[in-house]
């Protein structure tokens, strides 16, 4: 993957786990980002332990490992280290900047940071949809007829679009000189 693929929003959301409540990144993916090895990333993590409270930083269980090598695909057994990864949250990725003081690691941080903000501002966007969905609805409850009982369908099946999580799709087709012929999926976040 070339340096500006690395570093394109959409290569970045597709990296960000919920676990534990949170947005994170884990270790090996931002070591990649960062043109780093993730034993190096994890040393300048150790060597500045004060920077990464539990909030910023912890180590993933084995259960969520597994779980999230599952979900995902995209972490192999036995590519990765014999060690548990750490998960990186917002903030510890901005405290990161501070560690890995490169000009690399300063851009990877901002196209990251525009990321998180990013997503928040989809997942505020989809709260102020849903609360308006709501404030409609109680406003037909109070009209209801025979008529009107189709609308709450329409209703219970946006609530449902809007709970389903989508996963990204893996584009189709076959590769020609590392360039992808036929058709390519939409990148759902």
């Amino acid at each position: 993957m070339t340096t500006s693929a690395l570093l394109k929003e959409e290569s970045i959301a597709q990296q960000i786990f919920f676990i534990r409540a949170e947005k994170v990144m884990m270790d090996f993916d931002l070591a990649k980002l960062y043109n780093v090895e993730t034993k190096t990333l994890k040393r300048a993590v150790k060597r500045n332990l004060d920077r990464f409270p539990p909030d910023f930083m912890f180590e993933i269980s084995q259960e969520e490992y597994k779980t999230l090598r599952y979900q995902n695909g995209t972490i192999k057994q036995g590519r990765h280290s014999k060690y548990l990864p750490y998960a990186i949250t917002e903030q510890g990725v901005a405290m990161l900047s501070g560690v890995l003081k490169s000009k690399r690691a300063i851009d990877v941080n901002i196209v990251i940071m525009r990321t998180f903000v990013n997503m928040r501002r989809l997942l505020m966007g989809n709260k102020e949809l849903a609360q308006k969905i709501r404030e409609l609805e109680r406003m037909m409850q109070s009209r209801i007829s025979d008529h009107d009982k189709k609308f709450q369908l329409v209703f219970e099946a946006i609530r449902q679009l809007m709970q389903e999580k989508s996963k990204p799709r893996k584009a189709i087709g076959f590769r020609a000189r590392n360039k992808l012929v036929g058709a390519t999926s939409c990148l759902n976040h």
